[in-house]
């Protein structure tokens, strides 16, 4: 059977073509601990500007995630963004595999590029990690976004039937699919309207170029996820907060949305767009 033409790895290159247009240089920083973190950063930084972090979700690389919000961001920001651990470039060889650790391998990075204050932007697991900056390190995080990340999640959500599966083994064999038939229904969840009609093709070869590295450890980031956690144990952060969430999202119910607002009490809940993001942050 001939292959499809590989669009991934065509959309990858336009994805990093236009981060590079639109400012940003790929570094490679090694944290010196058997940690080397990828992070997109500002060619030229402006000093008049202020700093802000996107931090990508479970399922991309951050090109993939961010490719459309950085151009409208950048004019206005020194903008960073960090492929997280088992991400891109980003790897360790340390057995540690909680957003915590996570959040202080982008924090290093940071401090590498000599970004001592920053805003921060999370989307979905990257809400987690972004959150868990924002506690550890509240001299440094000014203001925080979280999009569509269960931040209050408890592990008894999963089988008290919050979530569409009931198995966090189940979940991560959604969350990275091996099979094109997988692949399907990941997009069943991850869209309100999914494409229709995608060959098979074209799903295997998005599989084979996104999914396979360090699979292992990302079902261990999933696992390391809902593991003894309860809201009681969560800290609350104290920077200005904004909830941006999708009212039909699947994977994180919107009930954990206003969950985060009454622990954290953010400054604003919305649907998300980038002219929002843009308007509340500058």
């Amino acid at each position: 059977m001939p292959k499809c033409f590989n669009l991934t790895a065509s959309a990858n290159w336009c994805f990093r073509s236009s981060f590079s247009a639109a400012g940003l240089r790929s570094t490679i920083t090694d944290l010196g601990d058997g940690t080397t973190i990828h992070c997109w950063v500002p060619k030229k930084p402006k000093s008049g500007n202020p700093n802000l972090v996107l931090i990508h979700g479970f399922g991309v690389d951050s090109v993939w995630q961010w490719s459309e919000t950085v151009k409208i961001l950048v004019p206005h920001f020194n903008i960073y963004v960090p492929d997280l651990v088992f991400f891109g470039e980003s790897y360790t060889t340390r057995p540690e595999r909680s957003e915590s650790f996570q959040a202080q391998c982008v924090k290093r990075v940071m401090e590498a590029n000599s970004v001592w204050k920053m805003s921060l932007v999370g989307m979905s697991y990257g809400g987690f990690v972004a959150y868990s900056m924002a506690a550890q390190f509240k001299e440094c995080v000014e203001r925080v976004v979280i999009c569509c990340a269960g931040v209050c999640l408890e592990e008894k959500d999963i089988k008290n039937g919050l979530f569409p599966v009931n198995d966090v083994d189940v979940a991560a064999a959604i969350l990275l699919p091996e099979t094109a038939e997988t692949m399907r229904e990941l997009l069943r969840y991850a869209f309100v309207k999914p494409p229709k009609a995608l060959p098979s093709c074209l799903l295997n070869d998005f599989i084979d170029e996104m999914c396979t590295d360090f699979l292992e450890e990302r079902r261990d980031l999933l696992r390391a996820i809902p593991k003894d956690r309860k809201l009681s144990d969560l800290p609350k952060i104290t920077q200005p907060t904004l909830i941006i969430w999708g009212e039909k999202d699947q994977i994180f119910p919107v009930e954990l949305a206003h969950r985060l607002k009454r622990w954290c009490i953010p400054f604003f809940f919305s649907f998300f767009s980038p002219h929002e993001l843009l308007k509340l942050l500058v």
